[in-house]
C-alpha cells in the first residue's frame, strides 16, 4: 500500500519537475528569439531540474524494477535461487546506495550549506540541488527493503 503511494506520488513529482523545465527552457527560447535577449535563469533552472528528474526518475524505476537488467543469468535459475539472488541484489543495492546517495549525498548536502555556495543565476543554496540525492537514497533503500521482503516471503511458501 505505502509502495504504491509513494510511485504515485514519486510519478506526480516526476511530472511537475519535467514540466517546470520545460516551462522553463521554452521561456529561454522565446526570450531568446522574440525578445532578443535570453534570461539568465532559465539555463540554470532546466540544469537543476534536469537533476532532480534524472534522480528521482531513477529511483521510481528502481521501485518499479524496470531498469535496464542483463537477466540471463535468473532466467536459466530455478525458482529457489533466484529468489535468493532477488534478495542478495537487494541487499547490495542497498549497501551501495547507503554509503554514496545517504552518507556521501547528506555530506555533499551538509558542506554546500556551510560553505553557502548559491548558484549564479538564482541565487539558490546549492545544498537545495544536492538534497536530492539522500531524498532518492531513502526512497530507493526503501523499496530495495520491501523487495528483499517480498521475496523471502516467497521463498518462505516455496520451503
Amino acid at each position: 500500500m505505502i509502495k504504491e503511494k509513494l510511485n504515485q506520488l514519486l510519478e506526480w513529482m516526476v511530472v511537475f519537475l519535467l514540466s517546470i523545465m520545460l516551462l522553463s527552457v521554452l521561456w529561454g527560447v522565446v526570450s531568446r528569439y522574440i525578445f532578443a535577449n535570453q534570461s539568465s535563469w532559465t539555463d540554470e533552472l532546466a540544469r537543476f531540474m534536469l537533476i532532480w528528474v534524472s534522480i528521482l526518475g531513477a529511483a521510481y524505476i528502481s521501485g518499479k524494477n524496470e531498469h535496464i537488467a542483463i537477466d540471463l543469468l535468473p532466467q536459466s535459475l530455478s525458482i529457489r535461487t533466484k529468489l535468493k539472488l532477488e534478495i542478495l541484489c537487494a541487499i547490495i543495492i542497498s549497501v551501495f546506495v547507503f554509503v554514496v546517495f545517504l552518507i556521501g549525498g547528506s555530506r555533499y548536502v551538509y558542506i554546500s550549506f556551510k560553505l553557502g555556495q548559491a548558484s549564479a543565476a538564482l541565487f539558490l543554496p546549492m545544498g537545495y540541488v544536492y538534497l536530492v540525492m539522500p531524498i532518492a537514497g531513502v526512497i530507493v533503500i526503501y523499496y530495495k527493503i520491501f523487495d528483499a521482503i517480498h521475496a523471502n516471503r516467497k521463498l518462505k511458501l516455496i520451503e
